[in-house]
């Protein structure tokens, strides 16, 4: 297994993890539970109507954290927004609830992305287990 699918799987495994990003000079964190492995990337999910989404356009440094049990992953990096849908329309396609939000009829737009120039560090309770630069 490469270093991304371990990335992949623990976010997997967690289920629901959290991203953080910034508005102004502070930090805001809410839970979210898209990604998707594609290739050479793991994809991740924000409506572009929301604030995240705008917070991400004025710094596209951002955090993840999940936790499984004791252990947690940071995966961090400058956030890269996809320019054409063909990832968000591939992710709505396959997911019924999130095609009732992001809809002609809502007008609402899911703007997908990854994460350039990224860390992940596989972390325990008395720090750094795995960390890998992508």
């Amino acid at each position: 297994m490469d270093n991304l699918a371990k990335v992949n799987d623990f976010l997997e495994q967690a289920g629901t993890f959290y991203l953080t990003t910034t508005d102004g000079d502070k930090p805001k964190c809410r839970p979210v539970g898209f990604h998707m492995l594609e290739g050479e990337r793991i994809y991740f999910g924000v409506g572009e109507f929301k604030d995240v989404f705008k917070q991400m356009k004025l710094n596209s440094n951002v955090e993840f954290c999940a936790t499984v049990g004791n252990e947690f992953l940071r995966y961090y990096g400058k956030a890269v927004f996809e320019n054409d849908y063909t990832i968000a329309n591939k992710v709505l396609a396959n997911a019924p609830a999130l095609q009732k939000i992001y809809n002609d009829d809502t007008g609402y737009k899911l703007g997908i992305f990854h994460l350039e120039n990224a860390t992940a560090e596989f972390r325990g309770m008395s720090g750094v287990k795995e960390k890998y630069d992508f």
